[in-house]
């Protein structure tokens, strides 16, 4: 039995994934051998009702100079972190020479909305490659690891800030009092934190296992996320749930007292209770439904071997490392994936070794079928592949069940 990451009481596992990768790992045949895998089993707790990978691989070795993922390749993302900072700058940041904190700052994606009005910034990106981008962007970036004590060295050198962003970031780091503790310090007497992560609830609620991999160590919902930050004199006083992602909430904190609490946090409350996110049964239930959706996709994806369709992977995110690894999905079963991304191309998935194709391949000749890992970019994709689906070309998902379209 290990304990919990958060409040060290006895945690159990209620699910394992096997052997995984790093999920953002692309590599070339060379590297096959030295692949680094881990067992990637997911445990709750029921103390703090914090869902968490019981095992999680060095941070260098998820988040480094070869990081493959860059936020500025999406266009909706753009528009969704754009919003963001103006939600921000109208209805939180007031006082004059306002001073904006983001950690996991990828290319600058959201900060470029800030720099562009000349608002004081700083970007915290601990992987190289993509802090570049945002430099050489003009966005003042370091790479490095945020903690308690580069809290202090950023008071000493700039003052609080006014404001502490973070969007898809703060589920990835396993210290994570060293952060909330830092978030402390940094943060002005009536300054707000905003950060936004793939929902517990939405996970559950769709079996949407695949936000489950390395680098996301924790699944945090309401409560589990208030426990933590109450340690710290913090507390949550609103939350805005988000679409992105699958499904993604953003909660709004400050220091204990500062905020009034609103109404739809209390509703948000209630709708855990109702979903049952502190109650062992909930997560032996999502075991199960995860069990059927790999049998089902198996299924399906040997059935069209069988009938000599060709299968291409569309996008090749770090959540389709999850599932074609816990579900065995080899090159025998998916042609290759598709990807627009450079890095990425001519490489091979993690694990089980598919192509990663550049996107012109999958335009130049259509296959029959599409898996599509990027579900929860759908809507933009479908509307960009209208040809695919003309030419016949039918789509295959797995969230929230596994079916063709």
């Amino acid at each position: 039995m290990k304990e919990c990451r958060i409040c060290k009481s006895p945690i159990e596992p209620f699910i394992s994934y096997g052997k995984m990768p790093i999920a953002n790992g692309f590599l070339t045949p060379d590297q096959f051998g030295q692949e680094y895998f881990f067992e990637m089993r997911v445990a709750f707790c029921h103390k703090c009702g914090m869902v968490q990978l019981i095992d999680q691989p060095e941070r260098e070795k998820m988040f480094n100079e070869n990081y493959a993922f860059f936020s500025g390749t999406s266009k909706s993302m753009a528009i969704h972190f754009k919003e963001f900072a103006e939600h921000v700058l109208a209805d939180y940041v007031k006082g004059p020479d306002p001073f904006i904190v983001e950690i996991g700052s990828n290319d600058g994606i959201m900060l470029q909305n800030f720099a562009a009005k000349k608002i004081r910034h700083l970007g915290i990106e601990p992987s190289a490659n993509v802090a570049q981008v945002a430099i050489d962007k003009g966005i003042n970036t370091v790479s490095k690891f945020f903690d308690e004590a580069l809290a202090r060295e950023i008071v000493k050198q700039y003052g609080q800030a006014d404001a502490f962003l973070a969007a898809n970031v703060m589920c990835h780091i396993p210290y994570m009092h060293s952060v909330v503790e830092g978030i402390r310090i940094l943060l002005k007497p009536a300054g707000v934190v905003m950060f936004e992560d793939p929902y517990l609830g939405d996970v559950i609620e769709k079996t949407s296992y695949d936000q489950i991999y390395d680098e996301h160590v924790f699944l945090f919902c309401v409560g589990s996320i208030n426990y933590l930050f109450q340690q710290h004199g913090l507390e949550i006083f609103d939350v805005e749930p988000q679409k992105t992602h699958g499904g993604s909430m953003r909660y709004v904190i400050g220091h204990k007292g500062a905020h009034p609490i609103s109404k739809r946090l209390q509703e948000q409350i209630s709708k855990e209770e109702t979903i049952g996110l502190r109650k062992a049964e909930t997560y032996d239930i999502f075991r199960r439904n995860c069990e059927q959706s790999k049998k089902d996709l198996m299924l399906l994806l040997n059935k069209l071997k069988k009938e000599r369709k060709r299968v291409v992977g569309y996008a090749a995110t770090s959540k389709s490392t999850t599932i074609t690894n816990y579900c065995g999905i080899t090159p025998e079963l998916v042609e290759f994936i598709s990807d627009t991304t450079p890095i990425k191309q001519g490489k091979f998935s993690p694990g089980v070794h598919i192509p990663v194709r550049p996107y012109q391949e999958f335009a130049s000749r259509y296959p029959e079928y599409a898996l599509l890992f990027g579900w929860n970019h759908a809507e933009e994709i479908m509307a960009n592949e209208k040809k695919f689906m003309e030419s016949g070309g039918k789509w295959i998902v797995y969230v929230p069940k596994v079916q063709v379209l």
